[in-house]
């Protein structure tokens, strides 16, 4: 095979000179890093906010009145490329109501020790359900701290919703609930859980929203 070196001797790389000050030049992007200013975030004194669109810790959401959104389908068990959800889904009854329609999700687990934060699960939720928050902080000190339970993912109660179980709003079905029809507990709700659950601490603030969206719709229509 002929040799295939240039004749005037000098090698391929570039000659004497280039192969001296190559590793010079190599370097040169790490001598201008150290001159640089450095942006260093004081974590976790000093916390960043994320993107509006980070995929965080998962959140299980209620309706308007404080039924359960999620109805025990499992399609985001079914999508979960980690195989990190678990759901097993019960029948709703007359006296344990958790959300509309026929049925809900009474085990929800999420594995964060599998979790991989794809976000396939909550574009498989028919219901929007399921949503990602933008809280990052799930360390914990223990495996099983990072199995987080339905009590764990629900939604906080907001002022004005009622605990379920309790009945759907009357006159209406679950797709109304889902196009969002139902903005609020009513009356024969609020009656229904102060027969069962006297002691309920979300009765108060759900007699309070009544009230002042009767007083609301009156200075309606006397503005009228």
């Amino acid at each position: 095979m002929a040799d295939q070196r240039p004749k005037d001797g000098s090698s391929e790389s570039g000659g004497f000179w280039s192969d001296l000050f190559a590793p010079v030049a190599g370097f040169g992007v790490s001598f201008r890093t150290m001159f640089a200013k450095t942006q260093t975030e004081q974590y976790p004194e000093e916390k960043v906010p994320t993107q509006p669109r980070y995929h965080g810790r998962h959140q299980l959401n209620r309706h308007p009145d404080g039924l359960e959104k999620c109805i025990g389908c499992e399609l985001c068990a079914w999508a979960c490329p980690a195989d990190a959800i678990y759901v097993e889904g019960a029948d709703n009854t007359s006296e344990q109501r958790f959300s509309p329609g026929e049925r809900y999700g009474r085990v929800y687990q999420i594995n964060y020790l599998r979790c991989i934060f794809c976000g396939f699960c909550i574009e498989a939720c028919p219901t929007r359900a399921l949503t990602m928050t933008n809280e990052y902080e799930l360390a914990g000190p223990s495996r099983a701290g990072l199995i987080y339970e339905k009590q764990d993912l629900l939604a906080p109660m907001l002022p004005g919703m009622l605990a379920p179980p309790h009945p759907m709003v009357p006159g209406t079905d679950d797709t109304a609930y889902y196009r969002g029809q139902v903005t609020h507990p009513v009356q024969e709700q609020i009656d229904w859980v102060a027969e069962r659950r006297p002691d309920d601490p979300t009765l108060e603030q759900a007699r309070a929203h009544v009230v002042d969206r009767a007083s609301d719709r009156v200075k309606e229509g006397r503005a009228q």
